[in-house]
Protein backbone atom coordinates (compact mmCIF):
# COMPACT_ATOMS: atom_id res chain seq x y z
CA UNK A 1 0.00 0.00 0.00
CA UNK A 2 1.24 3.01 -1.22
CA UNK A 3 1.53 6.00 1.63
CA UNK A 4 2.15 9.55 0.82
CA UNK A 5 2.37 12.50 3.21
CA UNK A 6 -0.45 14.92 3.99
CA UNK A 7 -0.29 18.05 1.28
CA UNK A 8 -0.85 20.55 3.72
CA UNK A 9 2.60 19.36 5.27
CA UNK A 10 4.06 19.64 2.13
CA UNK A 11 2.77 22.66 1.26
CA UNK A 12 3.52 24.23 4.51
CA UNK A 13 7.49 23.28 4.77
CA UNK A 14 7.56 24.47 1.01
CA UNK A 15 6.26 27.81 1.96
CA UNK A 16 8.09 28.34 5.17
CA UNK A 17 11.75 27.58 3.27
CA UNK A 18 10.00 29.78 0.58
CA UNK A 19 9.76 32.94 3.19
CA UNK A 20 13.33 32.03 3.68
CA UNK A 21 14.50 32.48 0.64
CA UNK A 22 12.57 36.11 -0.04
CA UNK A 23 9.62 34.33 -1.70
CA UNK A 24 11.73 32.23 -4.12
CA UNK A 25 12.29 28.66 -4.49
CA UNK A 26 15.12 27.67 -1.93
CA UNK A 27 15.28 24.49 -4.48
CA UNK A 28 15.90 25.84 -7.57
CA UNK A 29 18.26 28.41 -6.22
CA UNK A 30 19.79 25.05 -4.54
CA UNK A 31 19.75 23.27 -7.92
CA UNK A 32 21.29 26.08 -9.87
CA UNK A 33 24.36 26.94 -7.41
CA UNK A 34 24.63 22.79 -7.22
CA UNK A 35 25.03 22.83 -10.97
CA UNK A 36 27.66 25.92 -11.06
CA UNK A 37 29.31 24.22 -8.47
CA UNK A 38 30.18 20.75 -10.19
CA UNK A 39 30.93 21.60 -13.86
CA UNK A 40 33.58 24.34 -12.11
CA UNK A 41 34.82 21.61 -10.47
CA UNK A 42 35.29 18.88 -13.16
CA UNK A 43 36.78 22.34 -14.99
CA UNK A 44 40.41 22.65 -14.60
CA UNK A 45 41.09 25.27 -17.70
CA UNK A 46 38.08 27.41 -16.41
CA UNK A 47 39.97 27.46 -12.82
CA UNK A 48 43.25 28.12 -14.12
CA UNK A 49 41.70 30.80 -16.29
CA UNK A 50 39.98 31.94 -13.35
CA UNK A 51 42.84 32.20 -11.20
CA UNK A 52 45.17 33.83 -13.88
CA UNK A 53 42.16 36.58 -14.32
CA UNK A 54 41.85 37.23 -10.09
CA UNK A 55 45.79 37.86 -10.18
CA UNK A 56 45.22 40.40 -12.86
CA UNK A 57 42.40 41.72 -11.04
CA UNK A 58 44.78 42.39 -8.30
CA UNK A 59 47.74 43.76 -10.31
CA UNK A 60 45.46 46.21 -11.90
CA UNK A 61 44.03 46.93 -8.37
CA UNK A 62 47.42 47.20 -6.62
CA UNK A 63 48.83 49.70 -9.60
CA UNK A 64 45.46 51.66 -9.54
CA UNK A 65 46.74 52.66 -5.83
CA UNK A 66 50.34 53.09 -6.69
CA UNK A 67 50.06 55.36 -9.20
CA UNK A 68 46.29 57.89 -8.39
CA UNK A 69 47.53 59.73 -11.69
CA UNK A 70 46.54 57.04 -14.27
CA UNK A 71 43.02 56.97 -15.37
CA UNK A 72 41.23 53.53 -13.94
CA UNK A 73 40.63 51.83 -17.70
CA UNK A 74 40.75 48.65 -15.45
CA UNK A 75 37.08 49.12 -14.40
CA UNK A 76 33.87 49.79 -16.07
CA UNK A 77 32.52 53.03 -14.85
CA UNK A 78 29.88 52.90 -12.42
CA UNK A 79 27.43 55.86 -11.32
CA UNK A 80 27.82 55.13 -7.76
CA UNK A 81 31.52 55.92 -7.68
CA UNK A 82 31.30 59.12 -9.67
CA UNK A 83 31.87 61.45 -6.81
CA UNK A 84 35.94 62.65 -6.44
CA UNK A 85 35.60 61.58 -3.50
CA UNK A 86 35.73 58.03 -4.61
CA UNK A 87 39.35 58.67 -5.72
CA UNK A 88 40.75 59.54 -2.59
CA UNK A 89 42.68 56.25 0.01
CA UNK A 90 40.98 54.63 1.40
CA UNK A 91 38.36 54.68 -0.36
CA UNK A 92 40.00 54.05 -4.01
CA UNK A 93 40.81 51.12 -2.55
CA UNK A 94 37.32 49.80 -1.37
CA UNK A 95 36.21 50.76 -4.95
CA UNK A 96 38.54 49.07 -6.61
CA UNK A 97 38.63 46.04 -4.52
CA UNK A 98 34.71 45.72 -4.90
CA UNK A 99 34.88 46.34 -8.86
CA UNK A 100 37.56 43.39 -9.67
CA UNK A 101 35.18 41.22 -7.40
CA UNK A 102 32.32 42.20 -9.52
CA UNK A 103 34.84 41.51 -12.93
CA UNK A 104 35.72 37.98 -11.46
CA UNK A 105 32.33 37.05 -10.40
CA UNK A 106 30.70 38.23 -13.85
CA UNK A 107 32.95 35.45 -15.38
CA UNK A 108 33.32 32.50 -12.99
CA UNK A 109 29.39 32.38 -12.90
CA UNK A 110 29.52 31.31 -17.20
CA UNK A 111 30.92 27.91 -17.09
CA UNK A 112 30.66 25.44 -19.86
CA UNK A 113 27.75 22.75 -19.41
CA UNK A 114 25.65 24.54 -17.13
CA UNK A 115 22.15 24.75 -18.16
CA UNK A 116 21.18 28.25 -19.46
CA UNK A 117 18.42 28.78 -17.01
CA UNK A 118 20.84 27.70 -13.92
CA UNK A 119 23.46 29.97 -15.31
CA UNK A 120 21.10 33.02 -15.75
CA UNK A 121 20.36 32.33 -11.59
CA UNK A 122 23.09 32.19 -10.55
CA UNK A 123 24.43 35.33 -12.41
CA UNK A 124 21.27 37.18 -11.36
CA UNK A 125 21.29 36.27 -7.46
CA UNK A 126 25.58 36.97 -7.59
CA UNK A 127 24.78 40.12 -8.61
CA UNK A 128 22.22 41.13 -6.40
CA UNK A 129 24.76 39.83 -3.35
CA UNK A 130 27.28 42.17 -4.56
CA UNK A 131 24.81 44.80 -5.30
CA UNK A 132 24.21 44.33 -1.45
CA UNK A 133 27.81 44.76 -0.43
CA UNK A 134 28.74 47.48 -2.23
CA UNK A 135 30.63 49.89 0.00
CA UNK A 136 28.53 52.75 -1.51
CA UNK A 137 25.89 51.34 0.80
CA UNK A 138 27.36 51.72 3.91
CA UNK A 139 27.93 54.67 5.83
CA UNK A 140 31.60 54.13 7.49
CA UNK A 141 32.76 53.13 3.63
CA UNK A 142 30.74 56.01 1.63
CA UNK A 143 32.75 59.30 1.80
CA UNK A 144 30.06 60.81 -0.06
CA UNK A 145 28.00 59.81 3.18
CA UNK A 146 30.65 61.02 6.01
CA UNK A 147 31.42 64.42 3.96
CA UNK A 148 27.63 65.06 4.11
CA UNK A 149 27.27 63.84 7.89
CA UNK A 150 30.71 66.14 9.12
CA UNK A 151 28.36 69.14 7.02
CA UNK A 152 25.45 68.53 8.26
CA UNK A 153 26.46 68.07 12.19
CA UNK A 154 25.13 64.48 12.24
CA UNK A 155 22.00 65.69 11.20
CA UNK A 156 21.23 63.95 8.05
CA UNK A 157 21.87 60.60 9.64
CA UNK A 158 19.72 61.36 12.52
CA UNK A 159 17.03 62.39 10.24
CA UNK A 160 18.20 59.24 8.10
CA UNK A 161 18.07 56.96 11.29
CA UNK A 162 14.79 58.18 11.89
CA UNK A 163 13.12 57.84 8.37
CA UNK A 164 14.65 54.34 9.04
CA UNK A 165 12.56 53.72 11.56
CA UNK A 166 9.16 55.30 10.90
CA UNK A 167 10.00 52.74 7.76
CA UNK A 168 10.13 49.85 10.20
CA UNK A 169 7.36 50.49 12.07
CA UNK A 170 5.46 50.66 8.93
CA UNK A 171 6.21 46.96 7.36
CA UNK A 172 5.38 45.68 11.20
CA UNK A 173 2.26 47.37 10.83
CA UNK A 174 1.96 45.40 7.80
CA UNK A 175 3.22 42.22 8.45
CA UNK A 176 1.43 41.84 11.97
CA UNK A 177 -1.93 43.34 10.28
CA UNK A 178 -2.37 46.15 12.62
CA UNK A 179 -3.22 48.05 9.78
CA UNK A 180 -7.02 48.19 7.62
CA UNK A 181 -7.26 46.21 4.79
CA UNK A 182 -7.81 49.55 2.50
CA UNK A 183 -4.83 51.27 1.50
CA UNK A 184 -4.36 55.23 2.60
CA UNK A 185 -4.30 57.62 -0.14
CA UNK A 186 -2.03 58.22 -2.29
CA UNK A 187 0.26 61.39 -2.94
CA UNK A 188 -1.32 62.02 -6.30
CA UNK A 189 -4.86 61.18 -5.90
CA UNK A 190 -7.13 59.26 -8.74
CA UNK A 191 -9.19 62.16 -10.54
CA UNK A 192 -7.75 65.00 -8.38
CA UNK A 193 -3.90 64.82 -9.42
CA UNK A 194 -4.37 62.67 -11.96
CA UNK A 195 -6.09 60.72 -14.82
CA UNK A 196 -8.48 63.45 -15.53
CA UNK A 197 -8.87 63.52 -19.09
CA UNK A 198 -12.70 64.31 -19.36
CA UNK A 199 -14.63 60.65 -20.22
CA UNK A 200 -17.10 58.38 -18.96
CA UNK A 201 -17.76 54.93 -18.31
CA UNK A 202 -19.53 53.66 -20.90
CA UNK A 203 -19.63 49.92 -20.32
CA UNK A 204 -18.97 47.41 -17.72
CA UNK A 205 -18.83 43.70 -16.73
CA UNK A 206 -16.91 41.63 -13.75
CA UNK A 207 -13.76 42.45 -14.72
CA UNK A 208 -13.56 45.80 -16.87
CA UNK A 209 -14.43 49.08 -17.05
CA UNK A 210 -14.99 50.78 -20.37
CA UNK A 211 -14.07 54.66 -20.76
CA UNK A 212 -14.72 57.10 -23.45
CA UNK A 213 -12.94 60.39 -23.84
CA UNK A 214 -14.46 63.28 -24.55
CA UNK A 215 -13.37 64.47 -28.02
CA UNK A 216 -11.68 67.81 -27.77
CA UNK A 217 -11.24 68.37 -31.74
CA UNK A 218 -14.60 69.31 -33.94
CA UNK A 219 -13.19 66.38 -36.47
CA UNK A 220 -12.33 63.36 -35.42
CA UNK A 221 -11.31 60.17 -37.05
CA UNK A 222 -14.04 57.37 -37.76
CA UNK A 223 -11.82 54.41 -36.37
CA UNK A 224 -12.11 54.73 -32.58
CA UNK A 225 -8.95 53.83 -30.74
CA UNK A 226 -9.59 50.88 -28.07
CA UNK A 227 -6.50 50.72 -25.00
CA UNK A 228 -5.78 47.74 -23.23
CA UNK A 229 -3.31 48.22 -20.36
CA UNK A 230 -1.82 45.76 -18.43
CA UNK A 231 -3.64 43.92 -15.59
CA UNK A 232 -0.79 44.23 -13.16
CA UNK A 233 -0.85 48.06 -13.14
CA UNK A 234 -3.95 50.66 -12.92
CA UNK A 235 -4.67 52.06 -16.25
CA UNK A 236 -3.36 56.01 -15.20
CA UNK A 237 -0.12 54.83 -15.78
CA UNK A 238 -1.41 56.27 -19.48
CA UNK A 239 -3.39 59.00 -18.16
CA UNK A 240 -1.01 60.55 -15.54
CA UNK A 241 -0.58 64.55 -15.09
CA UNK A 242 -2.00 66.43 -17.89
CA UNK A 243 1.23 67.25 -19.62
CA UNK A 244 2.50 63.92 -20.10
CA UNK A 245 -1.06 61.86 -20.25
CA UNK A 246 -0.75 59.73 -23.35
CA UNK A 247 -4.56 59.63 -23.54
CA UNK A 248 -5.12 63.56 -23.54
CA UNK A 249 -2.48 63.81 -26.23
CA UNK A 250 -4.14 61.18 -28.45
CA UNK A 251 -7.67 62.86 -28.14
CA UNK A 252 -6.10 66.50 -28.80
CA UNK A 253 -4.80 64.76 -32.25
CA UNK A 254 -8.53 63.77 -32.94
CA UNK A 255 -8.78 60.47 -31.57
CA UNK A 256 -11.85 59.05 -30.14
CA UNK A 257 -10.29 56.87 -27.15
CA UNK A 258 -11.31 54.06 -24.97
CA UNK A 259 -9.89 52.48 -22.20
CA UNK A 260 -10.46 49.21 -20.32
CA UNK A 261 -10.09 49.85 -16.80
CA UNK A 262 -9.17 46.62 -14.89
CA UNK A 263 -11.04 45.96 -11.56
CA UNK A 264 -8.65 44.92 -8.83
CA UNK A 265 -9.43 41.08 -7.28
CA UNK A 266 -9.96 39.70 -4.64
CA UNK A 267 -10.43 36.09 -3.30
CA UNK A 268 -13.65 35.56 -4.75
CA UNK A 269 -12.05 36.04 -8.63
CA UNK A 270 -9.28 32.86 -7.69
CA UNK A 271 -11.00 31.02 -10.59
CA UNK A 272 -10.68 33.76 -13.31
CA UNK A 273 -8.27 32.49 -15.55
CA UNK A 274 -6.45 33.83 -18.81
CA UNK A 275 -10.13 32.99 -21.13
CA UNK A 276 -11.98 35.69 -19.17
CA UNK A 277 -9.51 38.22 -19.32
CA UNK A 278 -9.69 37.89 -23.27
CA UNK A 279 -13.15 37.24 -23.80
CA UNK A 280 -14.34 40.11 -20.82
CA UNK A 281 -10.97 42.48 -20.92
CA UNK A 282 -10.64 42.51 -25.08
CA UNK A 283 -13.32 40.93 -27.34
CA UNK A 284 -16.35 42.18 -25.10
CA UNK A 285 -14.50 45.60 -24.95
CA UNK A 286 -14.31 45.77 -28.76
CA UNK A 287 -18.15 44.77 -29.26
CA UNK A 288 -18.97 47.43 -26.67
CA UNK A 289 -16.70 50.19 -28.66
CA UNK A 290 -18.31 48.94 -31.78
CA UNK A 291 -21.39 49.23 -30.09
CA UNK A 292 -21.29 52.56 -28.96
CA UNK A 293 -19.35 54.10 -31.59
CA UNK A 294 -21.31 52.84 -34.05
CA UNK A 295 -18.19 51.95 -36.17
CA UNK A 296 -17.47 48.55 -37.36
CA UNK A 297 -13.31 49.27 -37.38
CA UNK A 298 -11.25 50.37 -34.62
CA UNK A 299 -7.76 50.68 -33.48
CA UNK A 300 -6.41 48.65 -30.74
CA UNK A 301 -3.34 49.57 -28.77
CA UNK A 302 -2.00 47.18 -26.25
CA UNK A 303 0.87 47.79 -23.12
CA UNK A 304 2.78 45.35 -21.73
CA UNK A 305 0.76 42.06 -20.69
CA UNK A 306 -2.48 43.71 -22.12
CA UNK A 307 -0.65 43.77 -25.21
CA UNK A 308 0.37 40.11 -25.03
CA UNK A 309 -3.38 39.65 -24.60
CA UNK A 310 -4.35 41.95 -27.65
CA UNK A 311 -2.20 39.49 -29.53
CA UNK A 312 -3.95 36.77 -28.76
CA UNK A 313 -7.86 38.45 -29.50
CA UNK A 314 -6.62 39.83 -32.51
CA UNK A 315 -5.45 36.48 -34.18
CA UNK A 316 -8.79 34.68 -32.71
CA UNK A 317 -10.62 37.79 -34.73
CA UNK A 318 -8.34 37.52 -38.04
CA UNK A 319 -9.44 33.41 -38.00
CA UNK A 320 -11.86 34.31 -40.66
CA UNK A 321 -9.81 35.90 -42.86
CA UNK A 322 -11.16 39.79 -43.74
CA UNK A 323 -13.17 40.09 -41.06
CA UNK A 324 -11.45 41.06 -37.83
CA UNK A 325 -13.35 44.30 -36.60
CA UNK A 326 -9.68 45.87 -36.15
CA UNK A 327 -8.26 48.37 -38.62
CA UNK A 328 -4.38 47.92 -36.88
CA UNK A 329 -2.57 46.75 -33.69
CA UNK A 330 -0.49 48.62 -31.94
CA UNK A 331 1.77 47.04 -29.12
CA UNK A 332 3.84 48.54 -26.50
CA UNK A 333 5.92 46.44 -24.33
CA UNK A 334 4.79 43.56 -25.42
CA UNK A 335 6.24 40.07 -25.51
CA UNK A 336 4.67 37.56 -27.64
CA UNK A 337 7.60 35.42 -27.86
CA UNK A 338 8.88 34.23 -24.51
CA UNK A 339 11.79 31.68 -24.96
CA UNK A 340 13.66 35.14 -24.16
CA UNK A 341 12.44 36.42 -21.03
CA UNK A 342 14.80 38.67 -19.45
CA UNK A 343 15.64 39.05 -16.23
CA UNK A 344 11.82 38.11 -15.43
CA UNK A 345 13.22 34.37 -16.27
CA UNK A 346 15.08 33.73 -13.11
CA UNK A 347 11.50 33.40 -11.09
CA UNK A 348 10.08 31.03 -14.05
CA UNK A 349 10.73 27.34 -13.42
CA UNK A 350 8.48 24.22 -12.40
CA UNK A 351 9.56 25.07 -9.07
CA UNK A 352 9.02 28.44 -8.70
CA UNK A 353 5.66 28.22 -10.03
CA UNK A 354 4.76 25.45 -7.28
CA UNK A 355 6.22 27.74 -4.81
CA UNK A 356 4.05 30.58 -6.09
CA UNK A 357 0.64 28.07 -6.94
CA UNK A 358 1.19 27.28 -2.97
CA UNK A 359 1.46 31.11 -1.80
CA UNK A 360 -1.27 31.71 -3.48
CA UNK A 361 -3.30 28.97 -2.60
CA UNK A 362 -4.32 30.66 0.65
CA UNK A 363 -5.22 34.08 -0.55
CA UNK A 364 -6.90 33.28 -4.31
CA UNK A 365 -4.41 36.17 -5.42
CA UNK A 366 -0.71 37.28 -6.18
CA UNK A 367 -0.68 40.44 -4.27
CA UNK A 368 0.56 43.80 -5.23
CA UNK A 369 3.19 43.53 -2.99
CA UNK A 370 4.10 40.39 -4.51
CA UNK A 371 4.65 42.15 -7.68
CA UNK A 372 6.04 45.02 -6.70
CA UNK A 373 9.06 43.66 -4.61
CA UNK A 374 9.78 41.43 -7.88
CA UNK A 375 10.20 44.72 -10.08
CA UNK A 376 12.30 45.93 -7.13
CA UNK A 377 14.56 43.06 -7.60
CA UNK A 378 14.85 43.31 -11.11
CA UNK A 379 16.63 46.51 -10.84
CA UNK A 380 17.34 46.33 -6.80
CA UNK A 381 20.13 48.78 -7.26
CA UNK A 382 18.19 51.63 -8.15
CA UNK A 383 15.00 50.67 -6.72
CA UNK A 384 16.40 49.11 -2.91
CA UNK A 385 20.28 50.07 -2.51
CA UNK A 386 20.21 53.72 -4.45
CA UNK A 387 17.29 54.15 -2.23
CA UNK A 388 18.17 53.54 0.76
CA UNK A 389 21.23 55.31 0.73
CA UNK A 390 19.72 58.31 -0.40
CA UNK A 391 16.57 57.80 2.32
CA UNK A 392 18.74 56.34 5.47
CA UNK A 393 22.24 57.42 4.85
CA UNK A 394 22.09 61.20 4.00
CA UNK A 395 18.63 61.75 5.58
CA UNK A 396 16.99 63.09 2.28
CA UNK A 397 12.82 62.83 1.53
CA UNK A 398 12.32 60.69 -1.44
CA UNK A 399 11.20 63.82 -4.06
CA UNK A 400 7.72 61.71 -5.30
CA UNK A 401 6.07 62.65 -8.94
CA UNK A 402 3.15 61.33 -10.36
CA UNK A 403 4.84 58.18 -11.92
CA UNK A 404 6.26 57.02 -8.50
CA UNK A 405 2.82 58.04 -6.80
CA UNK A 406 1.18 55.62 -9.21
CA UNK A 407 4.18 53.34 -9.45
CA UNK A 408 2.81 52.68 -5.53
CA UNK A 409 -0.92 51.69 -6.77
CA UNK A 410 -0.35 48.43 -6.83
CA UNK A 411 -2.75 45.59 -8.42
CA UNK A 412 -3.97 42.05 -7.55
CA UNK A 413 -4.17 39.18 -9.97
CA UNK A 414 -6.37 36.09 -9.67
CA UNK A 415 -4.40 32.79 -9.08
CA UNK A 416 -5.58 31.01 -12.01
CA UNK A 417 -4.78 33.04 -14.42
CA UNK A 418 -1.27 34.16 -13.21
CA UNK A 419 -0.71 30.62 -13.14
CA UNK A 420 -1.84 30.04 -16.60
CA UNK A 421 0.11 33.26 -18.05
CA UNK A 422 3.28 31.95 -16.78
CA UNK A 423 2.95 28.24 -17.39
CA UNK A 424 1.47 28.71 -21.01
CA UNK A 425 3.59 31.71 -22.03
CA UNK A 426 6.88 32.20 -19.84
CA UNK A 427 7.40 28.73 -19.36
CA UNK A 428 6.38 26.83 -22.30
CA UNK A 429 6.39 29.11 -24.50
CA UNK A 430 2.66 28.45 -26.43
CA UNK A 431 2.16 31.33 -28.11
CA UNK A 432 4.88 31.22 -30.03
CA UNK A 433 5.05 28.20 -31.05
CA UNK A 434 1.56 27.62 -31.37
CA UNK A 435 -0.18 25.36 -28.88
CA UNK A 436 -1.91 28.24 -27.05
CA UNK A 437 -5.54 27.57 -27.41
CA UNK A 438 -8.98 30.03 -27.65
CA UNK A 439 -12.15 27.86 -27.62
CA UNK A 440 -10.19 24.78 -28.18
CA UNK A 441 -8.52 25.94 -31.45
CA UNK A 442 -4.60 26.61 -31.29
CA UNK A 443 -4.14 30.42 -31.59
CA UNK A 444 -2.00 31.10 -34.97
CA UNK A 445 -0.22 34.85 -34.84
CA UNK A 446 0.13 34.57 -38.46
CA UNK A 447 -3.38 35.44 -38.59
CA UNK A 448 -2.82 38.86 -37.49
CA UNK A 449 -3.09 40.59 -41.28
CA UNK A 450 -3.62 43.72 -39.70
CA UNK A 451 -0.88 46.52 -39.72
CA UNK A 452 1.41 46.06 -37.02
CA UNK A 453 2.94 49.13 -35.02
CA UNK A 454 4.99 47.60 -32.40
CA UNK A 455 7.58 49.10 -29.83
CA UNK A 456 10.36 48.29 -27.22
CA UNK A 457 12.34 50.12 -25.10
CA UNK A 458 15.88 50.20 -24.60
CA UNK A 459 16.06 49.77 -21.17
CA UNK A 460 13.58 47.07 -20.30
CA UNK A 461 13.76 45.01 -17.56
CA UNK A 462 10.59 43.27 -17.86
CA UNK A 463 10.01 43.06 -21.35
CA UNK A 464 13.62 42.88 -23.26
CA UNK A 465 13.35 44.88 -26.47
CA UNK A 466 14.62 41.75 -28.35
CA UNK A 467 11.94 39.69 -27.11
CA UNK A 468 9.42 41.98 -27.86
CA UNK A 469 11.69 42.37 -31.32
CA UNK A 470 10.69 38.70 -31.75
CA UNK A 471 7.12 39.26 -33.60
CA UNK A 472 8.69 39.54 -36.86
CA UNK A 473 9.55 36.04 -36.48
CA UNK A 474 5.79 34.78 -36.17
CA UNK A 475 3.91 37.67 -38.55
CA UNK A 476 4.07 38.73 -41.71
CA UNK A 477 1.89 41.27 -42.07
CA UNK A 478 3.31 45.02 -42.34
CA UNK A 479 5.27 45.84 -39.34
CA UNK A 480 6.58 48.88 -37.67
CA UNK A 481 8.96 48.99 -35.47
CA UNK A 482 10.32 51.92 -32.53
CA UNK A 483 13.11 51.20 -30.08
CA UNK A 484 12.37 54.05 -27.82
CA UNK A 485 15.24 55.39 -25.00
CA UNK A 486 13.80 54.59 -21.70
CA UNK A 487 12.84 51.57 -19.40
CA UNK A 488 9.25 49.61 -19.42
CA UNK A 489 7.83 52.71 -18.18
CA UNK A 490 9.33 55.63 -18.78
CA UNK A 491 10.60 55.07 -22.75
CA UNK A 492 6.40 54.39 -22.81
CA UNK A 493 5.46 57.66 -20.92
CA UNK A 494 7.84 59.85 -23.50
CA UNK A 495 5.66 63.06 -24.16
CA UNK A 496 7.16 65.62 -26.94
CA UNK A 497 9.03 68.03 -24.98
CA UNK A 498 10.38 65.53 -22.51
CA UNK A 499 14.09 66.19 -22.75
CA UNK A 500 16.74 63.80 -23.20
CA UNK A 501 14.39 61.09 -25.43
CA UNK A 502 15.48 59.30 -28.82
CA UNK A 503 14.02 56.44 -30.85
CA UNK A 504 14.88 53.97 -33.64
CA UNK A 505 12.15 53.57 -36.32
CA UNK A 506 11.54 51.21 -39.21
CA UNK A 507 8.79 50.07 -41.25
CA UNK A 508 8.88 46.48 -43.13
CA UNK A 509 5.97 45.82 -46.05
CA UNK A 510 3.88 42.40 -45.53
CA UNK A 511 5.70 39.12 -46.32
CA UNK A 512 8.75 40.22 -44.69
CA UNK A 513 11.80 38.30 -43.85
CA UNK A 514 13.69 37.54 -40.42
CA UNK A 515 16.36 40.61 -39.98
CA UNK A 516 18.09 39.65 -36.44
CA UNK A 517 17.50 42.49 -33.69
CA UNK A 518 21.10 43.60 -33.96
CA UNK A 519 21.47 43.81 -37.19
CA UNK A 520 18.20 46.11 -37.31
CA UNK A 521 19.35 48.06 -35.09
CA UNK A 522 22.86 49.21 -36.35
CA UNK A 523 21.20 50.01 -39.52
CA UNK A 524 18.42 51.84 -38.44
CA UNK A 525 19.00 55.90 -37.28
CA UNK A 526 18.23 57.21 -34.71
CA UNK A 527 16.14 60.59 -34.23
CA UNK A 528 15.81 62.87 -31.59
CA UNK A 529 12.38 63.91 -29.49
CA UNK A 530 9.52 62.08 -28.42
CA UNK A 531 8.10 58.73 -30.55
CA UNK A 532 4.68 59.85 -30.35
CA UNK A 533 4.37 61.75 -33.04
CA UNK A 534 5.42 59.28 -35.02
CA UNK A 535 3.08 56.83 -33.82
CA UNK A 536 0.08 59.56 -34.58
CA UNK A 537 1.00 60.00 -37.74
CA UNK A 538 1.36 56.11 -38.58
CA UNK A 539 -2.59 55.83 -37.04
CA UNK A 540 -4.03 58.97 -39.26
CA UNK A 541 -1.93 56.95 -42.56
CA UNK A 542 -4.32 53.72 -41.40
CA UNK A 543 -7.65 56.04 -40.62
CA UNK A 544 -10.66 57.15 -42.66
CA UNK A 545 -11.26 60.84 -43.05
CA UNK A 546 -11.91 63.00 -40.03
CA UNK A 547 -15.65 63.34 -39.69
CA UNK A 548 -17.58 65.43 -37.06
CA UNK A 549 -17.14 64.70 -33.45
CA UNK A 550 -19.92 63.03 -31.91
CA UNK A 551 -20.56 63.76 -27.64
CA UNK A 552 -20.53 60.68 -25.74
CA UNK A 553 -24.25 59.39 -24.86
CA UNK A 554 -24.91 59.88 -21.43
CA UNK A 555 -26.06 56.43 -19.09
CA UNK A 556 -26.79 58.09 -15.83
CA UNK A 557 -26.23 54.48 -14.25
CA UNK A 558 -22.71 54.50 -15.14
CA UNK A 559 -19.96 56.80 -13.67
CA UNK A 560 -17.78 59.65 -14.94
CA UNK A 561 -14.02 59.17 -15.78
CA UNK A 562 -12.03 57.42 -13.70
CA UNK A 563 -15.16 55.46 -12.72
CA UNK A 564 -14.86 53.14 -9.62
CA UNK A 565 -12.30 50.26 -10.28
CA UNK A 566 -9.50 52.31 -10.89
CA UNK A 567 -10.12 53.35 -7.48
CA UNK A 568 -10.01 49.96 -5.43
CA UNK A 569 -6.63 49.80 -3.26
CA UNK A 570 -5.29 47.34 -1.19
CA UNK A 571 -2.36 47.18 1.24
CA UNK A 572 -1.15 43.88 0.76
Amino acid sequence: MKHTAPPSLDDLVHTELSKLAIGLSPISLALAYADWAMHLSTSPGKQIALMQLATKLYQDTVTQQVNTNTDNTAFAKDVRFENKAWSNWPYKLLKDNYQANEAWWKESTHVTGMSKHHEHLMRFFTRQWLDAVSPSNWAASNPEVLENITATGGQSLLKGMQQYAEDLKKISAQRFKLETPEASESAYTVGKDVALTPGKVVYKNNLIELIQYSPTTRKVHPEPLLIVPSCIMKYYILDLSPHNSMVKYLVSEGFTVFMVSWRNPDSKDRDLGMHDYIQLGLLDAIEAVQSVSSSHRLHAMGYCLGGTFLSIAAAVLGRQKNKSPLASVTLLAAQTDFSEPGELGVFIDDDQLLTLRQEMAETGYLSGKQMAGSFQFLNSRDLIWSRNTQRYLFGREEVGNDMVSWNKDTTRLPARMHTEYLDSLFLNNSLSEGHYRVDGQPVDLMDIQQPLMVVGTARDHISPWKSVYKIHAHTDTETCFILAAGGHNAGIISEPGHAHRSYQMNDVKKGHGWVEPDAWLAKTPINEGSWWPAWRDWLKQHSSAPVKAKEIANAASLPNAPGRYVQVRYND
